[in-house]
């Protein structure tokens, strides 16, 4: 039997991370085109009457059906990089991270299924929903989404920014992004439309950094 020592199973950890934060990225970013292209100026461009257009319905309904799969990816990544990190690192900024990230899960969710009960209650009834229904599911869920989760998107991505240049495991650009990232989720995604693509963005461009990284690693005791 193959013995897998640490630095094995260290790299097969940051693999299992690189890889879900891809496939995270991806989901999440193409739900956030797909609301964007349904509803271009956010909820109050879009009245009930607007929401019965097939063609907008079927965007959210697309987008809607993304998210779950897109929080399994990311307590993925959440659950690999905790894994290389976790255990060195102070307890303070790893519970920020955990519990941001749980957070950022939680209040998506709790977003695309206030979405997704409007568009059912527009289903069942055979028409549109209802002013007073349709103004409050629309505005629940584009808040949680865009404000709520966002912002624990911030505070993840800042205290996995801080803990990744602690330990040496990130390089300081990276970490800059990662500042960066977090100010324009924190005060800019709520009132631009398409801010909050820079989540999935950073993401997708940490996730390759650390599969790039792993390679580095395997081909270096390969050459040795």
């Amino acid at each position: 039997m193959r013995d897998v020592g640490p630095r094995q199973k260290a790299l097969e950890t940051a693999r299992a991370a690189g890889l879900a934060g891809v496939v995270f990225a991806v989901l999440l970013a193409a739900a956030i085109v797909l609301v964007r292209l349904a509803m271009p100026e956010g909820t109050e461009a879009v009245t009930a009457q607007a929401a019965a257009d097939s063609g907008q319905r079927d965007a959210v309904q697309w987008a809607l059906d993304l998210i779950p799969f897109a929080g399994i990816f990311f307590l993925w990544f959440l659950g690999a990089v905790r894994a290389h990190v976790g255990e060195v690192e102070d307890r303070f900024l790893a519970t920020v991270l955990l519990g941001s990230g749980l957070v950022f899960t939680a209040t998506m969710f709790g977003g695309a299924a206030a979405a997704a009960a409007v568009l059912e209650i527009g289903r069942s009834s055979g028409g549109t929903p209802g002013m007073a229904a349709w103004d409050l599911g629309r505005d629940l869920a584009y808040s949680l989404l865009t404000g709520y989760a966002m912002r624990m998107a911030a505070v993840f991505v800042s205290s996995l920014s801080v803990i990744g240049h602690r330990l040496g495991v990130l390089p300081r650009w990276l970490m800059v992004l990662g500042v960066l990232t977090a100010f324009t989720l924190l005060f800019v995604s709520s009132n631009v439309p398409w801010a909050e693509l820079a989540f999935p963005a950073w993401s997708l461009v940490l996730s390759l950094y650390i599969l790039g990284s792993r390679r580095t690693r395997t081909r270096a005791p390969a050459a040795a």
